[in-house]
């Protein structure tokens, strides 16, 4: 199928060919009608791509600030590679569109195929000719509602959310500054709720528009006129509430809506302009300043939008999806017009010149659709059904052939289930280029990221179909870099299909997933497995473990993790779907601290303080040595994250951050007085891997000591609910 993209680095558009998603349970596929271009978000989105390295920066200091926290904690190689990866990467444009359902997914009873539904979110309603829409963010099109209408439901819930934190009461005064897009619906909305409306803006064709659909009088901003209209209207004492439409830099808007609004009026802000208050003018008339949020409540949280938990209606009156439902009846029932606010229709696949023509000022536009081609249901969907959690993708039912996997084929030939950030900057650059390793198929629940995936690391073929990589006899080897909840699942499926399959940490989640996946590899006598516990390949540790030597009496680690707080919406922070922090990735920490004890743990013993997710771990070692983690939340963002010392026979080994290493003894060993690039381990870790791969010899890592790791990583939540050590049994 056909999408619209964007190239961030290079501000390149194109319309690309991307395989078509799967239909997850929990929501629907749909087949584009129209979609509506926002000539005001999705064009500073596309001006922004054209701006030089320094303007993206000037233009987002909120990501400059992430990438400087990430040079701290990774190190400017990683950190390089990360950011590039982003840049260089196509992005998907829209957010708002009308179509066809053309199949539905497990858990969804409201609609039918052949339904036709508006469809909101800047990741499910795209510039594409099919996208699959969560259940939250679609609803049906009430009859009569034509769908090139219908198209605007997203941009009229923005509106509609705007309106509502304005608390508008019959007879007030409303001041709107921008009429474009979303102020000229917002115009109408409070025109219908009883309000007498101004509006400011410099182009005078949209204040005659405005006028047209409801506006009592508008005008240039600069002008004496919006403030004699306003005043008058009042009677002298000014708006009652002015809202924020306008975008751009200058600090214009703010500093009208103070001149204007009456003594305690509200302000709400819902466009992305200039918000420099003037203190004096804010404070001596006691403003009331709102901000509108996207859609409604909702918004932003995966439970909600992702994951189909809805708000009670008697707590939660107007969430998004009822936002969305109550314009598209306000349309229906003539209550607000859009075909007005209609400046031109394109064809989807005039799409690039589109853009063009309106980011060069050629196209003047308060709206513009795309009309896409062949609006039929067909009678059959040749899209595989992807049984998932939302934005996780997990492995649909194959036969579980009883065969170990090929060896010593060359080149290798590789598959990708997952294609994210950790993949696509720490694994994908150590593999592409690699003398005897093909990138054979890259998996992805979304269209785009297989297609970027392909594009940047030369893989044959991209889809959203599991079954072509399953069933690939010519495929050697899985990776599976996809969200935590999927991981012991895909892993299970991908050994009994014959498999050598690497899976990034955590291997599973609980005591249940890991006996499935053993279980699996008993019934196939498949046991060719890696987890991704890269950092005992470190060859700056492993260096420092040499010099270390041999040691003949207990040990003592002990190991700071400095791991942070993370970031609001992170998927980490969902622990019903995708366990704890630690739970995912403990296991790293673990497994270094075996490892250089030479023997899997026996027992866990876990403190925790209230309040934070910071532990304290005891791990027991059959010889009598132990191993101490403190795994720290609350520590500051600039320190290192990682450090550990091992002491014993009168030897230490320090460890800083996989920077520096030292070994104290008889004689003293530093690894450098000058910084290192800072290198965990991912490269020489693959180059194991590819190697037990091609040669069909040994695993990297014993599989015995990979399902040790996993359940002293596991038994970490029973020993906080037991407040006693758990003792672990043997690993197989």
């Amino acid at each position: 199928m056909k999408q619209v993209v964007q190239n961030y680095k290079s501000g390149e558009l194109a319309l690309l060919d991307v395989p078509v998603p799967g239909c997850k349970p929990g929501g629907v596929l749909v087949r584009s009608s129209y979609s509506l271009i926002s000539t005001g978000t999705e064009m500073m989105k596309v001006s922004e791509a054209g701006m030089s390295m320094l303007g993206k920066a000037r233009s987002r200091p909120d990501q400059v600030a992430k990438v400087v926290q990430s040079v701290a904690a990774n190190g400017v190689p990683a950190t390089y590679r990360k950011v590039m990866g982003k840049l260089d990467s196509y992005t998907p444009l829209g957010y708002s569109l009308c179509g066809i359902v053309e199949e539905v997914g497990a858990g969804i009873d409201d609609v039918k195929v052949g339904d036709v539904v508006a469809c909101a979110g800047n990741e499910h309603a795209l510039h594409a000719e099919v996208n699959w829409v969560p259940k939250h963010l679609y609803t049906p099109v009430p009859d009569g509602l034509a769908p090139q209408h219908a198209a605007f439901g997203t941009v009229g819930s923005i509106a509609l959310q705007g309106v509502r934190q304005g608390e508008p009461q019959l007879g007030e005064v409303a001041l709107v500054i921008g009429l474009g897009l979303i102020g000229q619906l917002v115009v109408q909305l409070l025109t219908a709720s009883g309000v007498r409306v101004v509006g400011a803006d410099p182009d005078p064709l949209r204040c005659a528009l405005a006028e047209r659909l409801g506006a009592v009088s508008c005008g240039d901003p600069g002008s004496a006129a919006v403030a004699s209209a306003v005043a008058g209207l009042s009677d002298g004492h000014g708006a009652d509430q002015v809202y924020l439409a306008a975008g751009g830099g200058s600090n214009q808007p703010v500093e009208l809506a103070a001149a204007l609004s009456r003594d305690r009026g509200r302000v709400v802000d819902i466009g992305k302009c200039r918000l420099d208050l003037p203190w004096n003018a804010y404070y001596e008339k006691e403003l009331d300043v709102r901000f509108s949020r996207s859609y409604g409540p909702g918004r932003y949280d995966p439970s909600y939008e992702l994951e189909g938990r809805d708000y009670p209606i008697g707590y939660v009156r107007w969430t998004e999806r009822r936002n969305l439902a109550c314009f598209l009846d306000l349309a229906a029932r003539g209550r607000v017009e859009v075909e007005p606010l209609v400046s031109h229709v394109a064809d989807f696949e005039d799409a690039v010149t589109t853009y063009q023509s309106l980011k060069d000022g050629d196209l003047k536009a308060v709206a513009v659709l795309f009309r896409y081609p062949g609006h039929t249901v067909p009678t059959e969907a040749p899209r595989i059904t992807v049984p998932a959690v939302p934005e996780v993708l997990q492995a649909p039912e194959v036969p579980a052939p009883r065969r170990r996997p090929q060896t010593g084929r060359t080149p290798v030939r590789l598959a990708f289930v997952g294609a994210g950030n950790y993949a696509s900057s720490m694994l994908l650059p150590h593999l592409t280029g690699r003398e005897g390793v093909q990138l054979s198929t890259v998996v992805t629940t979304t269209a785009l990221s297989a297609a970027n995936a392909r594009q940047k690391f030369g893989f044959e073929k991209a889809t959203t179909d599991l079954d072509a990589v399953l069933g690939d006899d010519s495929v050697d080897a899985v990776f599976v870099v996809t969200r935590h909840s999927s991981h012991a699942e895909l892993t299970r499926k991908a050994l009994l299909a014959g498999k050598t399959v690497f899976v990034e940490k955590p291997l599973a989640l609980t005591e249940d997933e890991l006996a499935g996946v053993l279980a699996a590899v008993e019934e196939s006598g498949n046991d060719r497995l890696q987890v991704g516990f890269n950092r005992r390949f470190s060859p700056l540790l492993g260096e420092a473990r040499q010099r270390f030597g041999p040691r003949a009496s207990p040990a003592h680690l002990r190991y700071l993790v400095n791991a942070g707080r993370l970031d609001h919406g992170s998927w980490y922070l969902r622990q019903s779907t995708e366990g704890t922090r630690f739970t995912g990735e403990g296991g790293h920490f673990i497994d270094t601290a075996s490892w250089l004890l030479d023997a899997d743990p026996v027992s866990v013993y876990a403190l925790a303080p209230a309040g934070n997710e910071d532990l304290q771990i005891l791990l027991h070692y059959p010889d009598g040595s132990t191993a101490t983690i403190s795994y720290l939340t609350t520590g500051p963002s600039g320190f290192p994250k990682e450090s550990l010392d091992l002491v014993a026979d009168q030897k230490v080994l320090k460890l800083d951050d996989f920077v520096r290493a030292s070994v104290y003894g008889r004689r003293k060993w530093v690894s450098s007085r000058l910084p290192k690039a800072r290198d965990k381990g991912q490269n020489a870790e693959l180059a194991a891997f590819i190697r037990a791969v091609r040669t069909g010899g040994p695993m990297p890592v014993p599989l015995d000591s990979l399902v040790a790791t996993t359940a002293a990583t596991l038994a970490v939540p029973a020993a906080l609910a037991s407040g006693a050590p758990v003792r672990l049994a043997s690993a197989r």
